[in-house]
């Protein structure tokens, strides 16, 4: 098989009536994206633009787990420990402004997101006008289990979540099902699993709003909104110390347990985390936070602990990882101001900036 047939049979582009269908095809990798999948979607995108027979788009994901669990992460592991970093920034780049593309997509973008949905998966489908969920969508950014940090506009969504969900959702990567993704404002709309076939045929021949009023249905109860109190009461602190230090003495026995899952992630991702999230809060646009993770991004691949993470958790999977630093206490303010030094030639360059955003918390 040629590297163009893989390629065609990753990703499956098709029109059916009046819709543009793609469909992110590595079930077996749980459609995790990698470099020719951005580009070949990316390139749909910008034909479909300007073609008046496409009336919508439309994302799915193969195989019945899941939408995508990220992006192809051995890559940049391999990349960062072998390379010089030149093939994950390149692909960062590309996915980023991907991401972007689906933002500003001047026809409807519907996101199925059935199933698994994490990191880069939440970049091409969370960012959509239209974002379906079902009773089994299991969504999360969970970077900094493998010493990173959220990003394909993870920390632009997550700092627009009410209170500081957002930020506890960033810095635990817990997953979150329907009710807590429209709640956070990454979803729009719930439509129960068994009846996304005929959406999918719907969409292919009504207007969305039509094809929606027949399928959604009640969104299902989350479990954030009864947890608010607690969690914006400790993540509301400036520093992540002082963030775990609020939850060992708030007495919920899930605010304790939050506390430990912070304790195993990698110290310097969750400082840098919480930096970019309060920084993305004063941050107009996506386009902006996406110019910022770029950053973080590139400077993580010189870090050790993205290397570490991905070897414990997905490679040898022993699921202990030797984080450097290994103690909060250790990474200090200087160490987290690297992550979002500017680039120089090597910027993102997507950044139009815009007013400040109002500040509704």
């Amino acid at each position: 098989m040629t590297d163009a047939e893989k390629t065609e049979r990753s990703v499956l582009v098709s029109v059916t009536g009046r819709a543009g269908r793609l469909t992110l095809n590595r079930p077996r990798a749980l459609n995790a994206l990698d470099h020719t999948m951005v580009r070949r979607v990316d390139d749909a995108l910008a034909a479909w633009e300007h073609d008046p027979s496409v009336r919508t788009i439309v994302l799915t994901g193969a195989g019945e787990r899941g939408l995508c669990a990220g992006g192809d992460i051995r890559a940049v592991h391999d990349d960062a420990r072998d390379g010089d970093g030149t093939a994950s920034a390149a692909f960062w780049c590309d996915e980023y402004h991907l991401n972007a593309r689906i933002a500003r997509y001047p026809k409807p973008y519907v996101a199925v997101m059935d199933g698994i949905v994490m990191g880069g998966g939440v970049g091409v489908s969370a960012h959509g006008g239209v974002r379906i969920v079902t009773e089994r969508s299991r969504i999360a950014m969970p970077e900094t289990g493998i010493g990173f940090v959220p990003d394909v506009g993870g920390t632009y969504l997550l700092s627009r979540a009410p209170g500081e969900l957002g930020t506890h959702l960033a810095l635990t990567g817990a997953h979150f099902g329907a009710g807590d993704a429209v709640l956070c404002g990454l979803a729009d709309h719930f439509v129960p699993s068994a009846a996304l076939d005929i959406l999918l045929d719907d969409l292919a021949a009504l207007p969305v709003d039509e094809a929606l009023a027949r399928h959604v249905r009640p969104l299902p109860e989350g479990e954030l909104a009864a947890r608010r109190e607690w969690i914006d009461a400790c993540y509301r602190a400036d520093t992540v110390e002082e963030i775990v230090r609020r939850l060992l003495a708030h007495g919920d026995p899930a605010a304790k347990e939050t506390a430990e899952t912070l304790l195993s992630k990698s110290p310097t991702a969750l400082k840098v985390t919480l930096a970019a999230m309060r920084r993305a809060r004063r941050l107009a646009t996506l386009e902006e936070v996406l110019e910022q993770e770029y950053r973080v991004s590139c400077h993580a691949l010189t870090a050790p602990d993205l290397v570490e993470g991905v070897r414990a958790q997905i490679i040898d999977k022993d699921r202990d990882p030797h984080w450097s630093p290994a103690r909060l206490d250790d990474v200090h303010d200087a160490d987290v101001a690297r992550f979002f030094a500017p680039l120089g030639t090597r910027e993102l360059g997507l950044a139009r900036p815009g007013p400040a955003p109002e500040e509704t918390r």
